[in-house]
């Protein structure tokens, strides 16, 4: 593959830097990944990613991508025995979304295949690969204080850090400046300081606050991989228990709206007993912990809108968190940073000319995906303040048919399910198949398009014309399809 440059400069060791250092090696001479944490050589958490001490769950477009990144992967995390859900098999998963219970009988057949490893397991999988590539070197225990640039600040020309234990600050020139440091990211700082002003930011006040346990749970105790009840209206609550690897599960509860979460595990356990599933409950209750209770506060859905800017400077992009970061229950965060790897690297098969705005703009089409995936579920919530626009409503409403389906409809929840793992784009929830499906959720199928809740598909069809005209004009279409009505 042709290089495009002499040295790449990738700033923070977290997820979406590391996945940048891997498309970048295939295009720079070096690249050099600058992380303020010494970081450890066992899968274990680290100071600079206190959220990996809480609930992860790996979404099946994240572990499709890191397969294809890095060959083989998947088949280390099955080796060190990281369980996977890959049958389809619905009573390995119990959901609630909305007040909705998917199916839990039969088979999905059209599921994706979601892996389980915990956040410290699965990071270190990717460092350690990553550390492997022999044009990369990691510069550790080392903090950002700057960014270079030309004369005339057209372009970073690379970073100012510091070494934490010699107190001593040097300059790093690069060709192409990458910053992954996270949700407190300096860059709209350093972008006011070299003149270009700060990003705008679209941001949605949602005062989570989740507490959260590792366990032994005794084996066969419970029989699901995952349990997700996520917050419904009248009810900011959630609950999660999901699979490890090594026999452990990590066990967590949640508030929304400011609701003050529990502090220890029995007091978690009776926050959760009028909602999780008794026998989850009594599994937890008579667990091993492996660790004491931790707690982690999320303020806001926020999104630093690169793509905005009337102008930036070239050599300098931002990924992740510091661009974008979600209401974690979600569970997109590690999903898109592996998304925009992919982005990155298409970017740079087209060279380097314009690659700073050609990235934001493309990179912003996947984020506006997730962006309103978890912004719109946290609207669908009363207790969460914000304006709620007739886009949002109408997609909300549609939403609701659909989780109203899957409740009875193994097609349907396994598309549901394909869409939340992002591997396919919300818009195939409109695909003929599915549409016919959401509009008569019973077993009974219609006879015609016609008579599938007519008064509802105009409403849809009319509301998406006036707010997203290529969706009203495509469900237009999906009604005249030879076979919409057989739900082919």
């Amino acid at each position: 593959m042709e290089k495009s440059g002499g040295h790449a400069v990738v700033l923070g060791a977290s997820m979406g830097g590391l996945l940048a250092a891997r498309v970048l090696a295939d295009f720079y001479d070096r690249v050099t990944v600058v992380e303020r944490d010494v970081l450890p050589s066992d899968p274990v958490n680290r100071r600079g990613v206190p959220q990996g001490r809480m609930i992860h769950a790996a979404l099946a477009r994240c572990t499709q991508i890191l397969d294809e990144l890095f060959p083989g992967f998947v088949d280390e995390l099955a080796a060190m025995g990281v369980e996977s859900w890959d049958d389809g098999d619905l009573s390995k998963l119990w959901l609630s979304v909305g007040g909705h219970q998917p199916l839990r009988s039969g088979r999905a057949p059209n599921a994706p295949v979601i892996w389980f490893p915990s956040r410290p397991s699965l990071e270190w999988n990717v460092r350690r690969r990553v550390k492997a590539i022999t044009n990369v070197m990691f510069l550790e225990g080392h903090d950002l204080v700057g960014l270079t640039a030309t004369p005339d600040r057209h372009r970073v020309t690379g970073a100012w850090v510091v070494d934490r234990a010699a107190d001593r600050k040097k300059a790093l020139r690069a060709d192409l400046v990458v910053d992954a440091t996270g949700r407190g990211s300096r860059t709209p700082v350093f972008l006011e300081e070299l003149g270009y002003g700060r990003p705008p930011e679209d941001e949605l006040t949602v005062q989570l606050a989740y507490a959260c346990q590792l366990l032994r749970i005794t084996p066969g105790a419970v029989k699901e991989h995952m349990i997700a009840l996520f917050p419904e209206p009248g009810r900011p609550k959630m609950f999660g228990l999901t699979t490890y690897e090594n026999d452990t599960w990590m066990f967590g509860v949640g508030t929304l709206a400011g609701v003050e979460p529990p502090s220890q595990r029995a007091d978690m356990l009776r926050f959760a007993a009028d909602f999780a599933p008794a026998h989850v409950l009594e599994a937890i209750r008579t667990a091993e912990p492996l660790g004491e209770v931790v707690h982690h506060r999320v303020p806001s859905n926020r999104w630093r809108r690169y793509d905005k800017m009337r102008r930036t400077p070239d050599g300098l992009l931002v990924v992740g968190d510091a661009v974008c970061s979600f209401n974690p229950i979600y569970g997109q965060g590690m999903t898109l940073a592996a998304i925009e790897a992919t982005v990155l690297r298409d970017c740079l098969r087209r060279g380097n000319r314009g690659l700073t705005r050609r990235f934001f703009r493309a990179s912003a089409r996947s984020v506006r995906v997730a962006w309103q995936t978890a912004v719109g579920s946290d609207l669908n919530l009363p207790e969460v303040v914000g304006k709620r626009p007739i886009s949002m409503r109408i997609t909300n409403a549609y939403l609701e048919r659909v989780m109203t389906a899957c409740e009875v409809n193994p097609v349907v929840a396994g598309q549901f399910m394909r869409v939340t793992s992002m591997v396919d784009s919300p818009i195939r929830l409109l695909g003929p198949s599915i549409l016919v499906r959401v509009m008569r959720p019973k077993r009974r199928r219609p006879t015609d398009f016609q008579s599938v809740d007519e008064g509802f598909a105009k409403t849809l069809v009319a509301g998406c014309n006036e707010v997203i005209p290529q969706t009203g004009v495509m469900l237009a279409e999906v009604a005249t399809q030879p076979g919409a009505a057989k739900g082919e």
